[in-house]
């Protein structure tokens, strides 16, 4: 009898095991839904999950996501908890290699130590394992120098975890540590530096740049930043990526949204906005909030049939978008095209996400249900495709019917973002850079040997 006791005792706590090992993967796999995880490391339209190879086009050139599935050949099976925490937290790989910040391990450094296992009990029991490896990351010289980022963590990488702010509310806390540590929030919306760090002080959350898109000002301030939407619609925002009279979310936000914001609980979106919400405000140039421009226009129709002094914007309008955002521009009553006026990206003071989206459209997926607006870039079926002159034309007029019309867009303008957007300092300087450091090699050899032929004089003195 006491050998049957023991043996139900031994499976009792294997069985209890089995189930903290279960809890702890499920747990997990929430938090690597809420880090977004998927969106980087998982290739679009049909690629295996965490299985890498996604191409995530950076200023310094395209940094290729790896592979995180536990395989042991091509992927992260053969990591410690400690060498994952390392790689999560510190960006260092475990062969010593340092990854590049597209990984925004910046953010991830707060995560706390139990969230740090239960992500790494997911990726180890809870995803299935790819034997496939990604392509190498190849940056042109110096930039593909990952030593170079030693330096970088040295200067700008504070590694330490999140502390809760005791003179906060527990909804604040629980939405600063997602919106900080794992949704990674200011890796967009923070303005960066000459080196491509993020400048987080008086300009944290205030926008950034992403290539042709803009991550907009969303910080508490109520004319430049979110301080005029209400803690609802910014709910409904992250669930769906759309609020009527006010935004629509496409490009990198439309991602996050897909792959992430719409999966998690309304409390955990609900601690985002109240934490948005009070993140002091960083005020800029702009007049009223970027929804509050525009209004209905009936100049589409009134310049149907004319032969001259029609506008050339309007002619790109009226053949390529008129028929789903409407004559007067106040998009469909089902919402699948929004309005043109009320919109954040016809009334803000810069038009790089007004731009963006005629060159890409919009691809997000919530609930199930597509929300597409077809691309008129590169990626356009012939017939489709605008010219750079046109969709300044087109921009210039929905600007000025709907939108802001203090704003202007240039076909030079078209031209930067249709090649992704205006490179930083660092980058523009690399055709500097690498003369520079061609120099310092001669200088150092001319040095070097000068001091050697001293040596040998000195020796025969």
């Amino acid at each position: 009898m006491l050998g049957l006791g023991v043996m139900v005792g031994m499976g009792l706590a294997q069985a209890q095991t089995a189930a903290t090992d279960t809890t702890l993967v499920e747990k997990g796999r929430l938090l690597a839904v809420a880090a977004d995880c998927a969106a980087c490391h998982t290739t679009p339209k049909g690629g295996a999950p965490f299985a890498g190879g996604y191409r995530i086009e950076s200023p310094l050139g395209a940094i290729v996501a790896s592979n995180i599935t536990p395989s042991k050949s091509a992927g992260i099976g053969d990591y410690t908890l400690d060498e994952f925490s390392r790689s999560l937290r510190q960006g260092v790989r475990k062969d010593g290699a340092h990854l590049y910040p597209a990984m925004p391990y910046t953010a991830y450094t707060q995560l706390s130590d139990d969230d740090t296992a239960a992500l790494y009990a997911y990726f180890m029991h809870g995803v299935a394992p790819v034997d496939k490896p990604a392509p190498q990351t190849e940056l042109p010289f110096p930039f593909n120098l990952r030593i170079s980022m030693a330096v970088w963590n040295a200067l700008f990488l504070k590694d330490e975890r999140f502390v809760p702010d005791a003179s906060k509310t527990a909804e604040w806390n629980r939405g600063a540590y997602l919106a900080g540590a794992l949704a990674h929030c200011s890796t967009c919306h923070t303005p960066r530096n000459a080196l491509m760090a993020e400048q987080g002080d008086k300009a944290f959350l205030s926008g950034g740049s992403l290539g042709a898109w803009y991550a907009p000002n969303i910080t508490g301030d109520a004319t430049s930043g979110i301080g005029a939407w209400s803690e609802a619609e910014l709910v409904q925002y992250l669930r769906t990526g759309r609020v009527a009279g006010k935004a629509q979310a496409a490009g990198p936000m439309a991602e996050a949204i897909e792959h992430s914001l719409q999966h998690l609980p309304d409390a955990d979106l609900k601690a985002i906005a109240v934490y948005l919400k009070q993140v002091p405000g960083v005020a800029s140039a702009e007049a009223k909030p970027r929804f509050a421009y525009g209004e209905a226009s009936t100049t589409e129709i009134d310049q149907r049939g004319l032969k001259d002094g029609v506008d050339p914007g309007w002619r790109v309008f009226s053949g390529s978008c008129a028929h789903c955002h409407q004559e007067g521009g106040a998009g469909t009553q089902n919402g699948a095209y929004p309005s043109l006026f009320h919109n954040t990206a016809t009334g803000a003071d810069r038009p790089d996400n007004l731009v963006a989206t005629i060159l890409h459209g919009v691809d997000r997926t919530v609930d199930g249900k597509a929300h597409f607006m077809p691309a008129f870039g590169d990626a356009a079926s012939f017939t489709d495709r605008l010219s750079d002159q046109e969709i300044a034309d087109v921009s210039n007029y929905v600007l000025r019917q709907y939108g802001n019309p203090a704003v202007k867009v240039s076909v030079g303008d078209v031209q930067t973002l249709r090649a992704g957007g205006k490179p930083p300092l660092i980058a523009q300087l690399r055709p500097l850079i690498v003369p520079g450091i061609v120099v310092l090699a001669v200088l150092l050899v001319l040095i070097a040997a000068l001091r050697s032929r001293a040596r040998r004089r000195t020796q025969w003195s």
